[in-house]
């Protein structure tokens, strides 16, 4: 087993917690595991992305020009990623924001409309764990189990009594992800 995951999207949609979850998550299934983020200088609304490798082999290098999975949360991204995809490879993104939907035949593509779940969930913060739990719905690449152990260790102690609510996002973007083609 080999994943080679793009995250995209802006600052402060929880793109990096997102991939470190996943990466503890593997961590926590005895994976070999890289992430890799890339970020610009701004707190929120600059660019974000990180690379994350799920592998039961050795991870020779984090950098990677084609993805396995590209998991897309704006229209940049969109523009920049949906290229990158390897054919027969996934895509999934949140329609919110997006202006051009993803247009290639030889890959998978799912929508999970995150953004207006967690509004309607009074979650908003949850909005990249209902993205999640739409992958993980996808491509089962790491158990749910040690995605709860991977939300405990990427949150602070101060935080995990929003474990639960997480686990629920998570949950919740299992059940309204769908094909688009």
């Amino acid at each position: 087993m080999n994943e080679e995951i793009i995250i995209a999207g802006f600052g402060g949609q929880g793109v990096l917690s997102m991939g470190k979850i996943l990466a503890y998550s593997g961590i926590m299934q005895d994976m070999e595991v890289s992430w890799m983020p890339s970020y610009g200088p701004e707190m929120r609304g600059g660019t974000a992305n990180v690379t994350v490798i799920i592998s039961d082999q050795r991870v020779s290098s984090p950098i990677l020009d084609k993805f396995d999975t590209a998991i897309i949360l704006n229209q940049q991204s969109m523009d920049k990623f949906e290229p990158k995809v390897k054919p027969g490879g996934l895509l999934i993104y949140d329609g919110n924001g997006i202006t051009r939907h993803p247009e290639r035949k030889d890959i998978k593509i799912f929508r999970v409309d995150a953004a207006e779940e967690s509004t309607r969930m009074a979650t908003t913060r949850t909005f990249n764990m209902i993205v999640l739990g739409g992958f993980l719905k996808i491509k089962p690449v790491v158990k749910m189990e040690n995605v709860v152990k991977g939300i405990k260790k990427s949150l602070p102690q101060r935080h995990h009594h929003l474990i639960k609510v997480n686990e629920e996002a998570i949950l919740r973007g299992m059940e309204i992800v769908y094909a688009v083609n």
